[in-house]
């Protein structure tokens, strides 16, 4: 970091006091989030007093969570990660079509009247990280794992981008078949269901937990991975996953955690302040 920068990141914290509007980012777990600071000094760049802070909130306490957090009136928005984004979405008075549609929310902030309008960007930043790095979407077959939160968003992103056929896989089946239905509904025949097998495919993406931990399997079936394809990945911690190492070493193109994150921070930040 530059001396300049660190002066600059110096006074996020100097200018901390009771006038401060606060965000917070709430997961299980949370501590593999980098994102509080990142948001923090792109805020603070447009000259707002502004900290986001990272909450662990277990699934248990979600909901009294949230209607402590309500109460709070210098709480301006919020930014959800696994596995609160279903439920967040619930707590959104107000939401985009696309968040709508999703039923999910990764940011939330206040409407005028205190309650909450949420939006999901999960999926604008992951396809628009492939697009910064030269993907083409036309004409391609893509295989998404994982059918939660940021699965579905990836999913709608990756239709809405122009992919020609897009199959989702996910072990929990039941909710494979609901988003696939889902997408069917709405995209038709070039959405299907998938499995781990990502044959055929020139597009991989992992939208799952998989991999966080040093002793977890891989999100699918590494073995039939070829050099023509891309792979990405949510996963922000560690940097690059076993899945990431692997591609690389079979001479995939990449994407990990930390470029959906870069892609959409703009977006996270500009949806916070409402502009």
């Amino acid at each position: 970091m530059t001396e300049a920068g660190s002066e600059r990141d110096g006074d996020i914290y100097a200018a901390l006091s009771g006038k401060t509007r606060v965000f917070v980012i709430i997961g299980d777990p949370v501590a593999q989030v980098k994102s509080p600071f990142a948001v923090t000094r792109a805020l603070n760049a447009l000259g707002r007093n502004c900290v986001v802070v990272p909450m662990h909130v277990t699934p248990p306490d979600f909901d009294a969570f949230m209607h402590g957090a309500s109460l709070a009136k210098n709480l301006d928005g919020l930014i959800a990660t696994a596995p609160h984004k279903f439920a967040a979405s619930a707590y959104c008075s107000s939401a985009t079509s696309r968040a709508r549609f999703l039923r999910a929310v990764n940011v939330m902030r206040r409407n005028p009247d205190g309650s909450w309008h949420g939006d999901m960007l999960d999926g604008e930043g992951f396809v628009d990280a492939m697009h910064a790095s030269g993907i083409e979407f036309r004409g391609k077959r893509a295989l998404l794992v994982g059918a939660g939160g940021a699965g579905s968003a990836i999913a709608l992103a990756l239709l809405d981008a122009g992919v020609a056929e897009l199959l989702v896989h996910d072990q929990d089946h039941a909710r494979r078949d609901a988003l696939a239905k889902r997408l069917q509904d709405k995209a038709g025949a070039v959405v299907l269901t998938g499995s781990a097998d990502p044959r055929g495919c020139s597009l991989v993406a992992n939208a799952t937990p998989v991999g966080m931990r040093a002793d977890d399997p891989y999100p699918l079936q590494v073995e039939n991975l070829t050099s023509n394809m891309f792979v990405g990945d949510v996963i922000t911690e560690p940097a690059a996953t076993p899945l990431i190492k692997a591609a690389r070493r079979l001479g995939c193109r990449t994407q990990v955690g930390a470029d959906m994150f870069d892609a959409q921070l703009n977006r996270i930040r500009d949806f916070l302040i409402g502009s």
